[in-house]
């Protein structure tokens, strides 16, 4: 392999091993050879004009040298200036002062010494004098105006960042680098579609002309966290060839006043130089959010962000070819007006994905990792009910990582159910209980399990541990078997039943509560009270007793705080309480009957701490057909 040249600037000095040693950088360009040349002259003149010849050699007095010379010891003097360098014939020198305003040939023919007897050289030191005279005058000047010139320049350049504000930040993403593509993202078909059709448009304007369509002015990406709303946007951008401009809400906003109306003008003039574009905005509730009501108050620089918004997508100036695609998981926080036909006329909701949505993400996120052949990806899939696709694509790494851990060549199942435990609960904890800790927490996850074996309109039990994961000390997992779009009472109050069967199997064994069903009955009461107050399923009939969000007629928005009586209150506490009361009921009697099942499921968690659906089921037996009051 041919060897690399050394540029010409590097010197590299090396030791007999080969290690470089020392290493010199010089880049001689004309305004550093400048400044390294004055640096230099600075302490060449310093140097010299500093030197002092008598800290060089031994000094004698005058009257001394004098008489060495009337001895014929000293062989030449030279005088340099008030000093005199006096070399001996035995080579030694030796220095001396006169005084300035005398010669010293005056001084020798006083003291009647022949001048002859010595070879006498006079140096010239007025040359030096001036130049030093010249730079010492000169020099504060020039750093003083160095000094100035280097202030200006820094204040026009804190200038020009002054101005630099109002610019916009967007990134330009060019389509040769290494882009996404629509087949990159799965779980959110009808999302692609629709936004497959805004890049048929940029492409092929002339088809959707000829039947009078217009080209749409904004999508808007609504959804939870998590559903693929900014890779969305990148495959947006790998697939429509055209500029994509790139900015976050919060980039807008500034400490000075009309900087983010500066900076969306500036964005959207450079996305029309370059038209047809598109403009991404991520988290565009940042500046997006419903303006003042004038009594309320408000946020001025972010109301005038959104009004240039709002002119720059359908003004009185018309704007096309430029589509503005943006995304936040806050819709319900926007203005209306920009959510009107005109600026975002598509508004693009991404759900949590359903079953086969999760299977075609898996695939997706699998590639590239070993995994086994025989894992059930259909199971998998059922077994995440609810997992958004960052939650799939983090198990699958979890379970990847996991599998490293062992030393593992592929991943195997129990590595990816592993992870999706861990992702939804976090980690094991190796906690340190007592025996009578470890039982209690046996007999509470037992108690969930047979409350939940018990009831017909339950999904089955997937997992039961007394393995403390989080804040939990042990966890009973009942995932949907099925995606749900519509919760009915019956299964509302059984869920409200399974999360009070931990305090009853407590209260049955020990007769004694504990502190462990807090979080079980906070999440009982909240789902009880959400069936009474928004669902309208108690004998208080269909009403909403909770806050809404009323519109007024300009488009603003509002919540508004219903307002109850107290003995309305009083009626709406009772009806919670009495479902609260009639499912603990329900729970006590189920674990009455099936005692005998309940103590073996917490024997066999206090041998194996964990017990998989088939284990359970073998403890358990079949799962009976009508449900047990």
């Amino acid at each position: 392999m041919p060897t690399q040249k050394q540029p010409l600037n590097h010197k590299n000095h090396k030791n007999k091993k080969g290690k470089k040693i020392f290493e010199f950088k010089l880049n001689l360009t004309p305004k550093n050879f400048f400044l390294w040349s004055i640096i230099l002259l600075i302490i060449f003149f310093i140097f010299f004009s500093a030197r002092d010849i008598s800290n060089l050699f031994p000094e004698k007095t005058l009257t001394n040298l004098i008489g060495d010379i009337k001895s014929n010891r000293v062989k030449k003097i030279e005088v340099i200036g008030d000093k005199l360098l006096a070399t001996y014939n035995d080579g030694k020198v030796y220095t001396s002062i006169k005084e300035s305003q005398d010669s010293l040939y005056t001084i020798l023919s006083d003291a009647q010494v022949d001048s002859a007897k010595v070879d006498i050289e006079i140096k010239d030191t007025s040359g030096g004098t001036v130049w030093f005279n010249i730079l010492s005058n000169v020099l504060p000047l020039l750093l003083m105006v160095g000094f100035f010139l280097f202030l200006i320049r820094q204040a026009r350049g804190a200038q020009d960042s002054i101005f630099s504000f109002g610019q916009s930040r967007a990134k330009l993403f060019s389509k040769d680098n290494p882009r996404v593509t629509f087949k990159d993202v799965a779980g959110v078909d009808e999302a692609k579609q629709e936004l497959s059709e805004v890049v048929d448009f940029l492409k092929n304007p002339q088809k959707y002309r000829a039947l009078g369509a217009r080209t749409p002015k904004g999508a808007l990406l609504v959804g939870p966290s998590g559903t693929g709303k900014t890779l969305l946007a990148r495959a947006l951008a790998g697939e429509a060839g055209v500029p994509f401009f790139s900015m976050a809400g919060s980039e807008f906003m500034e400490m000075l006043v009309g900087v983010g109306a500066s900076r969306v003008r500036d964005l959207f003039n450079t996305a029309k130089k370059n038209s047809p574009s598109i403009i991404f905005i991520d988290e565009i509730d940042a500046i997006g959010r419903v303006r003042s009501m004038g009594t309320m108050g408000g946020h001025d620089e972010r109301e005038q962000t959104l009004n240039q918004i709002l002119v720059e997508m359908d003004g009185f100036t018309p704007n096309e070819h430029v589509i503005v695609v943006a995304a936040t998981n806050r819709g319900d926080l926007l203005d209306t007006a920009l959510l009107r036909p005109g600026r975002f006329d598509r508004r693009v909701v991404l759900d949590l994905p359903d079953l086969e949505g999760r299977k075609s993400i898996l695939k997706i996120h699998v590639q590239g990792k070993p995994v086994e052949s025989n894992i059930d990806w259909e199971k998998v899939s059922k077994r995440t009910v609810g997992f958004s696709g960052a939650d799939l694509e983090n198990m699958l790494n979890e379970a990847a990582i996991l599998a490293a851990r062992k030393n593992q060549k592929t991943i195997t199942f129990v590595d990816i159910e592993e992870a999706a435990t861990k992702v939804k609960l976090g980690p094991e904890k190796k906690r340190l209980q007592s025996d009578l800790d470890r039982k209690m927490t046996a007999y509470h996850e037992a108690g969930h399990a047979i409350v939940s074996y018990a009831l017909p309109h339950m999904d089955p039990v997937h997992r039961i541990s007394i393995v403390s994961r989080g804040m939990a000390l042990g966890f009973t997992l009942i995932p949907p078997a099925r995606d749900r779009i519509h919760e009915t009472k019956t299964h509302m109050v059984e869920q409200i039943t399974a999360m009070m069967g931990g305090r009853a199997a407590e209260q049955l064994i020990f007769t004694e509560m504990t502190s462990g069903a807090a979080n079980d009955i906070d999440k009982a009461t909240a789902l009880a009270r959400d069936m009474v107050i928004e669902y309208g399923m108690s004998e208080l009939g269909p009403i909403n007793f909770g806050p809404t969000l009323d519109v007024m007629e300009w488009g603003g928005r509002y919540v508004n705080e219903t307002k109850i009586s107290p003995q309305m209150q009083s009626q709406i506490d009772n009806e919670i309480k009495k479902i609260l009361d009639a499912s603990y009921k329900n729970a006590a009697s189920i674990l009455k009957r099936l005692k005998t099942k309940l103590d073996a499921v917490a024997r066999e968690l206090l041998k194996r701490e964990t017990l998989e659906s088939e284990e359970f089921e073998k403890i358990v037996g079949p799962r009976p057909a009508l449900a047990i009051s």
